[in-house]
């Protein structure tokens, strides 16, 4: 369900069936609001998910991106498993940290590129095949899990024995199952039979039509580099533009039907999810903080005041300096994978993304959406994750795609 088809239904209390979510509609983000949307474009996602306890917003969010993929080439609806996903990326990590003798990222956290990566070495299944709740719980919950995977790769590096045995992967590997559950091999979904690598082949994406794409100037533009952020332990590549065309990407992608994976800072003063919104105020002093909300990211889900979400205030200009002094100086850090799927405008003009989150549907009042201002996507935005036939053909031409 879009953001859209969620407002009307929360407000009309009518069945989602019945619902056609309309370029041109005019929203409210909650009763008593003086913000007003007009909407530019509203793209089909599947249902909001909950990662709760864990690192893993880059495996929900890329694949709420696939999902949404899959209804635009005609596909259907598809729950994948993103636990399926970090499994396999867990017993990757394990394997390279050692090699390593420790000198690299070990931890929950990923990137968009992971799925590729493990979508064409093993495969894909759906969620009702592998839900990876192996340990009593109905949410999701990686505490133990991940400090036990820590301690465990730790303690085969430091080996007193001077060599590693052929054993401690099997040792690892079944940790891993023991939480989230053994791999399937085989599988029926739909009244069919399947592998994970056929029924990957089945849903007919090919994973080498997606890129990465990001802007910064430590690495020359139209090139790519590897995005200098501990989470991309694969070392993927990013093509990078001026800032000005990675938001007209974005743009063009979501008004010629093309949904894209977010990556963002989701640290700033202005991103309130309760509210539904992340700003960029030019006066961020009226923000107040109240509590911190430790299960998403220090006080991302904290609840914080300010009229700059009651009503629209004029926010910073954003420019290419900016973004590389935030990002230099750690003020712009990997915090968070999302989803954006639409496009809208407030009653003064200003832009705002339409953002699909993976904290679940109770936090705010969108159902787990949000919107995120132009100024602040252009600011925060680390890098998103896209089909290459989403970008303008100018683009491309200067990408050489």
């Amino acid at each position: 369900m879009n953001l859209l088809k969620y407002i009307t239904l929360a407000a009309a209390a009518l069945t989602a069936a019945h619902l056609t979510a309309q370029d041109g509609e005019t929203i409210k983000l909650k009763e008593g609001s003086k913000y007003e949307f007009t909407v530019i474009k509203d793209l089909e996602a599947t249902p909001v998910q909950n990662q709760f306890r864990t690192g893993t917003c880059w495996s929900f969010s890329a694949l709420a991106y696939f999902e949404s993929e899959l209804i635009r080439t005609g596909k259907g609806e598809h729950n994948l498993s993103e636990m399926y996903v970090v499994n396999h990326t867990y017993r990757e990590k394990a394997d390279r940290y050692v090699r390593m003798h420790g000198h690299t990222n070990f931890g929950a956290g990923g990137a968009f590129a992971d799925i590729p990566h493990v979508w064409k070495r093993y495969g894909i299944v759906p969620e009702e095949v592998y839900s990876g709740l192996n340990y009593g719980s109905e949410t999701h919950n990686h505490a133990e899990l991940d400090a036990v995977l820590k301690a465990y790769v730790d303690a085969v590096i430091e080996n007193k024995q001077k060599s590693l045995t052929p054993r401690w992967k099997d040792g690892y590997n079944a940790v891993v199952d023991a939480y989230l559950g053994a791999l399937p091999e085989k599988f029926e979904y739909r009244g069919e039979q399947y592998t994970p690598k056929s029924y990957a082949e089945s849903l007919g994406l090919d994973m080498d039509d997606y890129i990465s794409i990001t802007s910064y100037t430590h690495h020359p533009f139209y090139e790519t580099f590897m995005l200098e952020i501990p989470d991309n332990w694969l070392h993927v590549h990013s093509y990078n533009l001026p800032i000005d065309e990675l938001t007209e990407v974005m743009e063009h992608a979501l008004m010629n039907g093309h949904t894209f994976a977010w990556g963002a800072d989701v640290s700033e003063k202005g991103f309130a999810f309760r509210e539904g919104l992340a700003i960029l105020p030019e006066d961020e002093s009226t923000i107040q903080v109240k509590g911190r909300d430790n299960v998403h990211f220090s006080d991302a889900g904290a609840e914080k005041v300010s009229n700059a979400f009651e009503e629209p205030v004029k926010q910073r200009t954003v420019t290419q300096s900016m973004r590389q002094e935030q990002f230099d100086n750690w003020q712009t850090t990997d915090d968070h994978g999302m989803q954006i799927t639409g496009l809208v405008k407030d009653q003064n003009g200003d832009k705002y993304f339409t953002v699909k989150n993976s904290w679940g549907t109770g936090h705010n009042d969108l159902g787990g959406y949000f919107l995120a201002s132009e100024a602040y996507v252009r600011l925060k935005t680390m890098n998103i994750f896209i089909h290459k036939d989403a970008l303008p053909k100018g683009i491309a031409k200067k990408l050489r795609l």
